[in-house]
This record gives C-alpha cells, sequence and structure tokens, in this order.
C-alpha cells in the first residue's frame, strides 16, 4: 500500500506531463472548443422557427453541447492510445505505478478539458443567445457527471481499440449515434416512436434530460440523471480498469 503523499506525487508528476502533451499540440482540442460556437450561430435560426425563442435557444445550446462533447471523447481516448503507440505504455508497466494513479494522471486534465468545452458553450449561450439560467448549481452537477462519463467511456475505448483509424471511428460513429438517439439535434417527440423507447440506452439521453431539468430546475429529474451517467461513469471506469489491471495488480500489456 502506498503512502498518500507518494500517490499524491506520483499523480501529480503525471498530470503535469499530460497537461503538456495536450498543450504542445492544441489543434484538436481548439477544433472541440470553436466548432461547436460556429456550429450554434449557424444552426440556431431553425430551431428558433421550428420551437420558438425560448424553447429553440435550449434546445440549441444543450444539442450542441452533448453532440460536441460526445466528439470530443477522442481526447480521452488518444491520452491512452498515443501511449501504447509510442511504446512508452511498457516503460509505465515498468514503473510502481498503479493502474489507478495512471488512470488519475491522465484523467484530471482531460477532465478539465472537457469541462471547460461545456463550459464555453454554456456560457456563450447565456452570454449572446441570452440562454436563461436560472438554476446555475443543478446544471452545474449534470456537467460534472457528464464530464465524468464521457471521461470513462473514452478512456474504456482507448484501452480496448488498437489504432488511431479503429479509435477515430469508434469516436465518430459512437458519438453520433449516441447523440442522434439521445435527442440532442432533433427533440424525441418528432423523431420515430421505436427512437424514443430505446433512447434511454444511450447515455447521450440521460444527459440531454438531465439539461433541460436543470435549467426548469426540476430537482428531481436532476437527480435521476445525474445518478443514471455515475452508474455508468463507474461501470466504464471499472472495465477500464480491469482491462489495465493483471492478476498481480500490475499494469498489463495492451
Amino acid at each position: 500500500m502506498k503512502p498518500p503523499r507518494e500517490s499524491a506525487a506520483r499523480i501529480g508528476v503525471l498530470v503535469r506531463h499530460n497537461a503538456l502533451l495536450m498543450l504542445r499540440e492544441p489543434g484538436p482540442l481548439l477544433s472541440r472548443m470553436i466548432l461547436p460556437l460556429v456550429f450554434l450561430t449557424l444552426l440556431r435560426p431553425l430551431y428558433l422557427a421550428a420551437q420558438g425563442p425560448v424553447a429553440g435557444t435550449e434546445q440549441a445550446v444543450l444539442g450542441t453541447l452533448v453532440t460536441f462533447s460526445l466528439l470530443a471523447l477522442s481526447i480521452s481516448g488518444n491520452a491512452i492510445l498515443t501511449e501504447r503507440l509510442g511504446r512508452t505504455w511498457d516503460r509505465l508497466r515498468g514503473t510502481p505505478l498503479r493502474p489507478a494513479e495512471l488512470l488519475a494522471g491522465k484523467a484530471i486534465p482531460v477532465f478539465a478539458a472537457l469541462l471547460a468545452q461545456q463550459l464555453l458553450i454554456i456560457g456563450f449561450g447565456v452570454g449572446v443567445f441570452g440562454l436563461p439560467l436560472a438554476h446555475p448549481f443543478l446544471l452545474l452537477a449534470v456537467l460534472l457527471t457528464w464530464t465524468a462519463t464521457l471521461l470513462a467511456l473514452g478512456t474504456l475505448i482507448g484501452v480496448l481499440v488498437r489504432s488511431m483509424g479503429e479509435l477515430s471511428a469508434a469516436f465518430d460513429i459512437g458519438g453520433m449515434l449516441l447523440s442522434s438517439l439521445g435527442g440532442a439535434l432533433v427533440p424525441l417527440s418528432v423523431l420515430p416512436a421505436w427512437v424514443a423507447a430505446v433512447a434511454p440506452a444511450s447515455p447521450g439521453y440521460w444527459a440531454v434530460h438531465g439539461l433541460h431539468a436543470a435549467l426548469d430546475g426540476d430537482t428531481r429529474t436532476t437527480a435521476t440523471a445525474c445518478a443514471t451517467l455515475l452508474t455508468v461513469a463507474l461501470l466504464c471506469a471499472g472495465l477500464a480498469a480491469v482491462r489495465l489491471q493483471g492478476r498481480s495488480g500490475r499494469l498489463v500489456a495492451l
């Protein structure tokens, strides 16, 4: 059992290292920050025409947030896959690091990036388009649990795939599928009945459901959505940890 201070020091080193890697190649991160704002600006008039100013703005902002945050899963998966493809994973296996420490060191910078993307979209919607924000703490609770879900799901995919091509396909196809089934871009009420029936199987559904409830001040529905998202996050994180850990508790080859 490692002393808490020693473990925290190791995690701190990994956090700084992984944050530096992200900042050295900021292109993917910047695209995930800028593209949602462009998309929101161009598509919002369509939502206004279909749903009115208040509901249309809400649907445009939340739909953009969920869709592009799912596409930003690539940030999480890349953090692990680049280690594997760069042959640095074997070096990590030879260190005293535990899987939980490795995941924490990679997770913290990615969590911050994913949350920053969502806060930027919400802030843009509030500041530019006048999105009502009467219950910020409820909204923050959903954003935090949704970010944890994205992080865990991206990590799980990152330890399962074998190439950048597989990673790209998983995030592009999976992200759009989960977003569409969740009713992010198009409300479930106007989609075929079978989509509404299977929608709860998508984490994107609970994100959209929880975000709408948070803006409406519906505490019970918000809590249900947050609990569901947290359950998905814990399940994905547990599966990723099992994949990373052998019988001896050491990191395994991937």
